[in-house]
């Protein structure tokens, strides 16, 4: 199944911003449970994207039930629209499935977003 994400109007400021990387100390830390830390961490959309579809099923289920993914990304990464997109996958989904629907969710909006910043540098004239 093919999930269709709406199209947004996002400046180019507001791209560069969503795909920057965030010190260490704002990264994603991936747990499989309370106090169970991974070892892995996301510093940016693209590598939580990258992380997301290695991680072991049970941290994305558990990051999942408590909404973490979606509080990173609204509040550390600044995409309240993507947070929202996430939020709207289904409670039931988990395991590989629900792995799969916040991947392609994820990578979609970052292709959304590289094309905004290709276009936008498109219309630089360089001297």
């Amino acid at each position: 199944m093919t999930k269709k994400v709406r199209a947004t109007t996002v400046s180019n400021k507001m791209a560069t911003k969503i795909l920057r990387t965030v010190p260490h100390n704002n990264a994603f830390y991936f747990f499989t449970g309370i106090e169970q830390y991974s070892g892995k961490f996301a510093v940016s959309l693209a590598d939580f994207c990258q992380k997301i579809k290695r991680i072991d099923i049970k941290s994305v289920d558990f990051h999942f039930k408590r909404r973490d993914f979606q509080k990173w990304i609204r509040t550390t990464i600044g995409d309240a629209y993507l947070a929202n997109e996430i939020n709207r996958i289904r409670e039931l989904v988990q395991g590989e499935e629900l792995r799969g629907q916040i991947h392609q969710t994820v990578e979609m909006r970052l292709t959304e977003l590289k094309k905004l910043l290709a276009s936008e540098e498109s219309y630089v004239e360089h001297e």
